[in-house]
């Protein structure tokens, strides 16, 4: 007597299952609409990675003894913010071994004096303690042989406070403020975003340069063009796409990002810059789709394009004439962009783009591997910024 399957069974349970995986995306939905739960899953600012920092003990993280003040800044609106302030490799190692644990306070001026200062911003989660952006200060300092000024924003580490996108714009203009009350000069400050902190490096890069300001350069590691667009590009696990099921509802995904409270937006203010600037990001990078890197690009490369101007009428109503010259736009575009952009092929390593634009450098930086944390941590993408930002020319 044969078996038969229970194909009824198995197709209600299926059902089951999706109904159930229908209403928790729906219940995900109805909650990041409410601007609370956005502000904590945008800044995941309650995940103090590592649990029980020693802030105050740099060197149980990693970093060599006497190396790293740990300070307090104050904004303007009267937040204090805890920092750690790293040596250069040339300016640590002229001091005795080992070093009195104020070492490090006790040579900030003269460190900022005499080598450039990177003044980082972190994404978002954890705190300025996190293994992974130790790493990156450590290569920092020795492979670029600067500084490095690494605060947590307001609500972020043993900074007291609730991050909003402008508490946060605050934060970057204080810890700057406070580099230069130091006695370093703006043409030796070096601004790093990664990931979250790439749209407050670039926040902070906007209103120095419309305010005349020149530094050294802006570097972005795996950003996004705004939030807007991330939401729109975010795949879970790097495979689901989050809007997928919303944007089947014809209007739905703009009525729901109407909701959203923050914007973050790079894109629209990036080619405001009138400075160096390297976009870096990696290939494999699942958090972050390296298109947003190409549209930053692009949108700094788009005032040297010549533009592109279509018939008025619909497409299907085109003439032969009208199509001929639409293509010949399009040939002339892709040729002037051939003809400004310089491209290196670095094997084994990645692509690179470069063009000049407003007399500065404009760097775009795509490597085959890195992901979304560690493509800083890369020693190739930290050599890409020596050779840019730290060669003798750029140095005083």
């Amino acid at each position: 007597m044969s078996i038969q399957p229970d194909n009824d069974g198995l197709f209600a349970r299926l059902r089951r299952v999706f109904a159930v995986l229908g209403f928790l995306y729906l219940g995900a939905v109805i909650l990041l609409a409410v601007p609370w739960v956005q502000s904590h899953i945008v800044y995941m600012n309650a995940l103090k990675l590592p649990w029980n920092a020693h802030f105050d003990a740099p060197e149980r993280h990693g970093l060599a003894p006497g190396k790293t003040a740990n300070i307090k800044i104050q904004t303007a609106d009267n937040h204090t913010l805890g920092a750690w302030f790293i040596l250069s490799d040339t300016i640590y190692h002229d001091l005795s071994f080992p070093p009195p644990p104020s070492a490090a306070e006790l040579h900030i001026s003269e460190a900022v004096a005499q080598r450039p200062t990177v003044l980082f911003f972190h994404g978002n989660a954890a705190t300025r303690a996190l293994s992974m952006r130790v790493r990156l200060y450590s290569g920092f300092t020795s492979r670029l042989d600067a500084n490095v000024l690494a605060i947590d924003y307001r609500g972020f580490g043993d900074s007291p406070g609730t991050p909003t996108e402008d508490g946060l714009s605050l934060d970057a203009r204080a810890a700057w403020d406070w580099l230069i009350a130091q006695g370093a000069s703006p043409q030796d400050i070096l601004i790093v975003g990664h990931s979250l902190g790439t749209a407050v490096a670039s926040g902070l890069s906007v209103g120095l340069s419309e305010d005349g300001v020149k530094f050294r350069g802006t570097v972005l590691m795996s950003p996004f063009s705004s939030l807007y667009t991330l939401i729109d590009t975010y795949n879970i696990f790097g495979v689901f796409p989050v809007m997928l099921p919303i944007n089947m509802i014809p209007r739905a995904a703009g009525i729901y990002k109407s909701f959203l409270v923050h914007k973050f937006d790079t894109l629209s203010a990036i080619s405001k810059l009138k400075v160096p600037i390297l976009i870096l990001h990696a290939e494999d990078d699942w958090d972050i789709s390296h298109t947003h890197s190409d549209a930053l690009f692009d949108a700094l490369l788009e005032p040297y394009l010549p533009p592109v101007y279509s018939p008025s009428a619909s497409q299907e109503s085109w003439s032969t004439q009208q199509w001929s010259e639409y293509h010949a736009q399009l040939v002339t575009r892709r040729e002037t962009r051939e003809s400004l952009l310089t491209r290196t092929v670095i094997p084994n390593f990645g692509l690179m783009d470069q063009f000049d634009g407003f007399g500065e450098r404009i760097t775009l930086l795509k490597t085959s591997t890195g992901s979304h944390n560690e493509v800083g941590t890369l020693e190739g993408v930290q050599e890409v910024i020596r050779v840019t930002f730290f060669t003798p020319e750029n140095l005083r």
